[in-house]
């Protein structure tokens, strides 16, 4: 934190430990990019997220997910208004890992340093896609269990979303499915339906068909690795296009594309579905 030659830190270490590194660098004067989750809770995020305020300094979060160029494709039809009323929006992250997994590692699975399971480790990507795409939901009712690993945190969970403008969704993640499916975000409404599937839009209709549309629908080198089995199968470009965004912001006086308060929103998202499962009844999304 002293070199005067370091810009930048980037924040990979286990999630509950986030905070312990992006305060002080943020206080010795340094831009902080942090992997998912900012932390494990919204007030030690909220904490992060002031510290950066008061040191002038840009927080930024790694969803690299909303860096392909089929999630850029469906936000442009999203604020084009092409769904015309949304009425669902969901996300599915049923995925696989193996006893290995979570008993090698110190934290993995961990409430103290994991802050959940399925959903705030493997799932949060999802969320996050969901709520950039669709927007935040206000409300949430959601069950979690702990159905095959013996972790203290949920390796299976489902919950029911509420929207502002009154669509609904859901949300299913595990890492209890074997042998593992892809990464999925369905939004439907009444003039259009779309699916991106680990990336790739697989599905791609609209009442009014564009010319652009023969362009999202032909087939595309997958851009990144799928997390479905094995979590060394994840890609690094979608990494590269959040460091390279980051770059660009600090060279450019800008914001980067994933602000700490943006990053805030799929911790709040999960910190809720925790909530209801505890409470057993439907709980509002703070933001």
């Amino acid at each position: 934190l002293a070199r005067r030659d370091v810009d930048v830190v980037c924040v990979a270490t286990p999630s509950g430990r986030h905070r312990d590194i992006a305060l002080p660098a943020l206080r010795a004067g340094k831009h902080v990019l942090c992997e998912k989750p900012l932390e494990i809770t919204t007030g030690r995020v909220d904490e992060v997220i002031a510290a950066a305020e008061r040191a002038g300094r840009i927080l930024a979060g790694v969803f690299q997910q909303r860096f392909g160029f089929g999630a850029q494709r469906l936000k442009q039809a999203v604020e084009s208004g092409r769904f015309g009323k949304l009425a669902l929006g969901s996300a599915y992250v049923k995925w696989w890992r193996d006893r290995d997994y979570y008993g090698g590692s110190g934290w993995k699975g961990t409430a103290a340093l994991d802050g959940g399971g399925a959903l705030m480790n493997q799932g949060i990507h999802a969320v996050d896609l969901l709520q950039w795409l669709a927007g935040m939901p206000t409300s949430v009712v959601a069950q979690t269990r702990t159905r095959v690993h013996a972790i203290e945190t949920e390796d299976t969970a489902v919950a029911l979303l509420d929207f502002a403008g009154g669509a609904l969704g859901v949300i299913e993640a595990g890492t209890s499915c074997y042998p593992g499916s892809s990464l999925r975000i369905e939004l439907t409404g009444e003039r259009g339906t779309a699916v991106l599937e680990n990336g790739s839009i697989i599905d791609w209709r609209f009442a009014d068909e564009r010319p652009e549309d023969a362009e999202v629908r032909a087939p595309r080198a997958a851009e990144t690795g799928s997390g479905a089995a094995d979590p060394k199968a994840i890609g690094t470009e979608g990494h590269r296009r959040v460091v390279a965004d980051l770059v660009d912001a600090i060279r450019e006086g800008r914001a980067p594309s994933v602000p700490g308060r943006e990053a805030r929103n799929a911790v709040a998202i999960i910190e809720a579905v925790y909530r209801s499962q505890r409470t057993g009844g439907r709980v509002r999304i703070e933001q």
